[in-house]
């Protein structure tokens, strides 16, 4: 029986890789709803090819797509606007599958509605749960939920981890002999920079990653090493372990995923060429598994696998977001809104590469840490977070 998908962030990275995967398996998959924010050109080809039944834009945007799609004769799409059109689709009884995709704190509440509609949710946005933790992970428990992991490195975890290792006593501590996660890192495309070096790199440079395509956000965390830290945090809610059960390990191949390593001695590792497709195939078909048009990974061609430490003197941010992770609370709310304003900077030169973790280290300093007790106290320090951190900017 097919199942419908709902693409949250469709013009993105992850939501094109979707599509792919979508067009190879028409038998398996229909594309119900799509959000974009910007790029409606893109956009409008998406829906000429897939005919979606609803699409989400901003507001702004409205009338742009209104009049395209108007031009190549599709009147059949609903359009709806802005977070509540996000929230009615990613909830909507039509949807079964929800890619969560959006970048950044936008894809909070999106996301928490398609958790507390009880759909599979394929968690491609880490910044939702970094934000909201166990908000989020309670609500997949209440509403029974299905929350799979995208990001390459955790779905690498969820392959290697024991088949019912979600359903363990979520008390901080690994089950299962499980006894360590080592979470894989590239290093970016600074690793062999010296400090001197990156004071002067440049946003284009930043968004040059060695092994993965991305959107110019993500490729900047990447190269400050603070998707490393989100990555940490979302490992922990995700798997539910304390800070000290994930380990980073600079793999500039990016060939091995992650790893687990368990009591007894083993160690597991998920092995694959990085393409996107395999992890977003594996989350929308688990527990089966779908062909892609991923090469199988040449052994003899990639014959050398390097690790390292990763250097937290020359990439302070990913100690920043596991010291955010230990304090606990909102910190990592802080952590997180702060970084996407100081990111927004660097791409727009306003401060230079080194800058992005001093502030928000600063950010952390200022902004009170309380108990994460509720979403609207999450959504609130979120905001008081963002302006302590233009502040910092502007002085």
């Amino acid at each position: 029986m097919s199942q419908t998908v709902c693409i949250l962030g469709v013009t993105g990275s992850i939501g094109q890789s979707t599509l792919k995967i979508l067009q190879q398996h028409p038998e398996k998959y229909s594309l119900y709803a799509v959000s974009a924010y910007s790029r409606i050109a893109e956009l409008v080809e998406i829906c000429k090819q897939f005919r979606p039944k609803v699409v989400v834009v901003p507001s702004a945007q409205r009338d742009e797509l209104q009049l395209k799609l108007k031009l190549e004769k599709i009147s059949d799409i609903e359009i709806l606007v802005d977070e509540a059109g996000l929230i009615e689709v990613s909830s909507c009884e039509n949807v079964d599958i929800v890619m969560a995709a959006i970048v950044g704190a936008a894809g909070l509440l999106p996301t928490l509605a398609a958790v507390k509609a009880g759909k599979r949710v394929l968690l491609a946005n880490k910044e939702a749960l970094v934000m909201s933790g166990e908000i989020m992970m309670q609500a997949a428990k209440e509403h029974q939920a299905l929350l799979l992991p995208v990001d390459s490195e955790h779905n690498a975890i969820f392959q290697c981890l024991p088949h019912n290792y979600l359903q363990s006593v979520r008390d901080g501590q690994p089950k299962l002999g499980v006894s360590q996660i080592l979470l894989t890192a590239s290093g970016g495309p600074f690793l062999n920079h010296s400090l001197e070096q990156l004071q002067t790199v440049t946003p284009n440079q930043a968004c040059k990653h060695p092994n993965w395509s991305m959107g110019r956000k993500i490729s900047i965390d990447s190269a400050t090493l603070m998707n490393k830290g989100l990555e940490l945090i979302e490992a922990c809610h995700l798997f539910a372990v304390e800070e000290q059960f994930v380990t980073v390990v600079v793999h500039p191949q990016s060939i091995i995923h992650s790893m687990v390593q368990y009591v007894d001695g083993s160690t597991l590792a998920q092995m694959g060429n990085p393409d996107m497709c395999t992890p977003i195939a594996h989350a929308l078909a688990w527990p089966e598994r779908i062909q892609t048009q991923v090469s199988a990974l040449d052994l003899i061609q990639h014959h050398r696998l390097d690790f390292t430490e990763p250097d937290l003197v020359r990439f302070p941010a990913l100690k920043l977001a596991r010291q955010a992770m230990s304090a606990g609370g909102l910190a990592p709310t802080i952590l997180n809104a702060a970084n996407e304003i100081v990111v927004e900077a660097f791409l727009n030169h306003q401060i230079n590469f080194v800058q992005i973790a001093e502030i928000v280290e600063s950010t952390l300093n200022r902004v009170e840490n309380k108990s994460a007790n509720s979403l609207e106290l999450v959504l609130e320090v979120d905001q008081q977070s963002r302006r302590v951190a233009q502040q910092l900017l502007v002085n």
